[in-house]
């Protein structure tokens, strides 16, 4: 594992420019703060531990390969632009709309300069965070996207985040930034196939969209059954009177520990963050959002709902934050697990911070299982039991899928919960029969 950047990312200053200089000594900084810190364990609300003692971080090593498009599943082939990077190299480009800008960040750096130095990091510190600064200093190929003032993109921007074999450390970095009244749709993918050994992805996302801009924003994860860890950050700022809708979906990973932040910067703007997690095996998922608003007249709309099998583990917190100067703010926030299994342990922690007055404010939580009830009820309406909870698991995630508002990526979301449903049948149909039995 490369602990230190490859010579093409030297700390030394570059003649090459500004943004070139501003980079590299990003790199410089962040390498610092990663050879500083041991390898971190959260802990959360006094008893929820997530810990890397189980990744051997020295055996994996950022993979290239060869330019070429790979057999993916994106749900819909259309697209604005597809950019897809397999381990550390970017192996395709695709844009099918010439008025907007989508490169490697590598290239964007040279190209781009000035909007880079710009954003680049603004929201994404990395100070006290090991692998929040690994990703600072290591990234390699990247994603920058750039939808210039005005314009309206009709059809996806695509990303695709690849690791194919064990042994891959994958660094990444996307930066996107959305003019003033610009409209995208945003669509990020993380993918990989069932493969035995480890891997890692560390990543950091951050979006900015300025005013009156309106972008919709998914998250697809499905790391599929090999022992992939990712350790991610994702912040988004939003503009005066402009709008995010983002969807997060989290179907599959060895251990995931993310942060999702959105900043309701300017007054008048709003945000829609949805997000679904599925998790099976012996999965460990630790997720905290955030929704900080930093000016008064903003408006937020949080809803999480997950599913736990197997002997999996997840923790979702979700935090809403209203600093002093921020009045007139309208949000809330909903977090709901369904347990599916009697060894799968699960925590739903919505919480609070608001530090001033004329502001609309309020969250909620719940853990629980399937109703037994419903489940008898179908039964006896002819439906058989793993036909009954397969439709009343499914159409608890329809108001996530929903606003994903993409037929393709719905269909793909709705058909790997059937799988995962299918594929858990066996303990289900113990757990919910027991239930069933005592109604």
């Amino acid at each position: 594992m490369p602990n230190r950047p490859s010579p093409a990312h030297s700390a030394e200053p570059s003649a090459s420019g500004p943004a070139t200089a501003f980079v590299e000594e990003r790199r410089k900084a962040a390498l610092e703060v990663f050879e500083q810190h041991d390898m971190p364990t959260w802990r959360r609300s006094g008893f929820w531990t997530t810990s890397l003692r189980g990744l051997d971080l020295d055996s994996l090593e950022p993979k290239r390969y060869e330019p070429g498009l790979p057999e993916l599943d994106l749900g819909d082939d259309e697209h604005s632009a597809l950019i897809v990077q397999r381990g550390a190299s970017v192996v395709h480009t695709d844009v099918t709309d010439e008025r907007i800008t989508v490169m490697p960040l590598e290239r964007a750096v040279e190209e781009h300069g000035e909007l880079v130095r710009e954003h680049l990091g603004q929201r994404m510190p990395f100070e006290g965070d090991k692998f929040a600064a690994g990703s600072a200093a290591f990234w390699t190929g990247g994603v920058f996207i750039n939808v210039p003032r005005n314009l309206q993109v009709e059809k996806p921007i695509q990303i695709v985040w690849l690791i194919d074999e064990p042994a891959t450390a994958q660094w990444a970095h996307t930066l996107a930034v959305v003019g003033e009244h610009a409209e995208c749709r945003i669509r990020e993918f993380f993918l990989a196939p069932d493969f035995e050994g480890q891997a890692l992805h560390a990543g950091s996302f951050e979006l900015f969209a300025k005013t009156g801009a309106q972008v919709d924003v998914a998250h697809y994860q499905d790391w599929g059954s090999g022992e992939v860890y990712d350790l991610s950050t994702r912040r988004v700022e939003i503009g005066r009177d402009a709008r995010v809708k983002w969807v997060p979906i989290h179907l599959g990973g060895r251990l995931t520990k993310q942060t999702l932040d959105i900043i309701t910067a300017e007054e008048g703007s709003d945000m829609k963050h949805t997000g679904l997690y599925f998790t099976e095996r012996d999965e460990h998922l630790d997720l905290f959002t955030s929704d900080r608003h930093e000016a008064g007249h903003t408006t937020g709309d949080t809803v999480w709902k997950g599913v736990l099998t197997g002997d999996s583990r997840a923790s979702y917190e979700g935090l809403i934050h209203i600093i002093p100067k921020a009045t007139e703010v309208d949000t809330y926030l909903q977090t709901h697990q369904m347990l599916l299994s009697p060894r799968a342990k699960g925590d739903a922690i919505p919480s609070l911070i608001v530090e001033v007055d004329n502001v609309r404010a309020s969250h909620g939580g719940t853990v629980g299982e399937l109703d037994p009830e419903q489940i008898f009820y179908m039964m006896t309406r002819g439906v058989p039991r793993a036909e009954a909870v397969r439709v009343l698991v499914e159409g608890y995630f329809e108001e996530v899928v929903q606003r994903l508002d993409d037929p393709g990526l719905e269909d793909l979301v709705r058909r790997r919960i059937a799988e995962k449903l299918e594929s858990a049948k066996d303990q289900v149909r113990e757990f919910i029969g027991e239930r069933a039995e005592a109604v």
